[in-house]
Order: structure tokens, then sequence, then C-alpha cells
């Protein structure tokens, strides 16, 4: 009774994605047991779990290479680009114009920064501060004005102040141009 459910819970483990180096400690440690463990009535079961998991992982493995080519090839801008109509999409988009036109930003220094800013919400609107109150707030990802947008708008991005990636290259413009890179960039800007 014992070893069959430690043959259920390895199978149920081995099918909710855990590594084959993982599952097959858990093996090891199921056919090793106590000193006063019984030997395990159907060993067959275990390489069957075993197999399972080492399925997935390579699975998992094969789709990080795929996704690591691919990431490799939109930093480059090279390839074909399709970005996803999200934050990360947005991001990679951007980072790929900014290198075009040599404008400096790495992927975690604008996440970090649009986190802050608007909570990666692109129709965040600033409607308090000192801009808001004078009559141009703050909008987008980055919290840009319209007259620094319309400033450090880069060619080929949208006319558009809440496009999100217009909004975020235009910003990591304006940051490279004031503080060197949006990765200098810790507070309000």
């Amino acid at each position: 009774m014992r070893n069959t459910l430690r043959t259920l819970k390895l199978a149920r483990l081995a099918t909710t994605g855990l590594t084959a180096l993982g599952a097959a400690g858990i093996a090891a440690t199921a056919l090793a047991g106590t000193a006063h463990a019984e030997a395990p009535a159907k060993p067959a079961a275990k390489p069957a779990a075993i197999e399972s998991a080492a399925s997935t992982a390579q699975h998992v493995s094969m789709q990080a290479a795929h996704a690591k080519k691919a990431q490799k090839a939109d930093d480059q801008g090279t390839g074909a680009k399709k970005y996803a109509d999200n934050l990360d999409g947005w991001i990679r988009e951007a980072r790929a114009i900014m290198a075009k036109h040599d404008i400096p930003g790495s992927y975690d220094g604008i996440k970090r920064n649009i986190i802050r800013e608007s909570a990666g919400d692109p129709n965040a609107v600033n409607d308090w501060d000192i801009n808001a109150k004078k009559g141009t707030p703050s909008k987008g990802l980055l919290q840009v004005i319209q007259p620094t947008f319309d400033r450090f708008h880069v060619e080929g991005t949208p006319d558009k102040l809440t496009d999100p990636v217009a909004n975020i290259v235009a910003a990591c413009n304006y940051a490279a141009d004031r503080y060197g890179s949006m990765d200098n960039v810790d507070s309000a800007y």
C-alpha cells in the first residue's frame, strides 16, 4: 500500500512539470526509502513516471531555446517580427526601434520604470501633479507630457502620446538626453 501511494504521488508530481532531475531524485528516494521500508512491488511503474517527467523537461527546454532564439532575433532587429500586444511585446518592439536610433535602455530598466509610473497601463493619466494642474497631464506607460513627447518623438512610431511603443521610445529618448539612459532613472523624471 505504501509503495502504491509513493508511485501514485510520483506520477502526479511528474505530470505537474517537474524536471527530469527532480523526478529522478524523487524516484530514487522512493526506491531507497528507509531501512525499514519494503522493496517496491512493481519497479516498472517508476521508469514510466521518470520518462514522463523527462519528456516534459525536454519539451520545456525546447520551448525555452526557441523563445531565446526569437528574443535574440528581436533584440538584434533580424527576422520577421510580430510583437505581442502586451507589455512584454511593447517593450521588445520599442527596444528594436531604439536600437535603430541608438537610444539606450535595457528591457529591465524600461519595465521597472513602467511599473512604477503606470503599473503597465498604456492609458494611465496623472490628473493630480503639477503638470496636470497646468493643463498638461502625464500620460501613457511612462507618464510623458505632450510637449516632451512632441520633442522626443521618434520617426516611425505613431504620433500618439498614449501609443505604448511610441510612449516608450519617446520617454527613453528623453531619458537618454537627460540622464544617459532610462536605466539611470529611479524615480519620477
